[in-house]
């Protein structure tokens, strides 16, 4: 679908924040808050605009704890559907946030969630591991995240020690 210039201008502000009232918008695009309502309810009833969401730092609440592993997945397209269906049988799971086919070594990148680095393990070898088309998977566990969807993490954050030298 093609959109017009305002209709991308506002699609990449409620990108970068959601939380702006339409007003405001309307004020940053120069259209009355009657237009940027009608573009903004077009951009939802069409799917450009599928949901809204808030970027927490969980590290930074006690208690909570979290490991995130992203997973390469070798398979074997299946005839007429190609990676579809593998695809889909694997978005499915609980415990998977997002899939993507890739290009290079791998045919599908899986972003699992687990409160436990064993509960992600237990996911990679009784779920995703025995679907048919799986050749092979390899694990990558988040250690630390810098920067996530354009927001950097902990900016702030700069070491405070004192710098000795002899």
């Amino acid at each position: 679908m093609k959109l017009t210039e305002t209709e991308i201008e506002i699609a990449e502000i409620l990108e970068k924040n959601a939380r702006l009232s339409n007003a405001d918008i309307a004020k940053m695009t120069n259209l009355s808050i009657d237009e940027t309502n009608k573009i903004i309810k077009k951009l939802e009833e069409q799917k450009v605009l599928v949901r809204y969401v808030s970027l927490v730092d969980w590290t930074k609440v006690d208690g909570h704890q979290g490991v995130t592993a992203m997973i390469d997945v070798k398979v074997t397209p299946k005839r007429d559907v190609g990676f579809n269906d593998v695809a889909e049988r694997i978005y499915r799971y609980k415990e998977v946030k997002s899939v993507y086919l890739m290009s290079g070594t791998y045919d599908l990148s899986v972003v699992v969630e687990g409160k436990t680095v064993n509960e992600v393990a237990h996911f990679v070898s009784q779920k995703l591991s025995t679907i048919d088309s799986v050749i092979s998977t390899t694990t990558h566990f988040v250690l630390k995240k810098y920067k996530h969807d354009g927001t950097i993490y902990d900016e702030d954050d700069h070491d405070k020690r004192i710098v000795v030298s002899p």
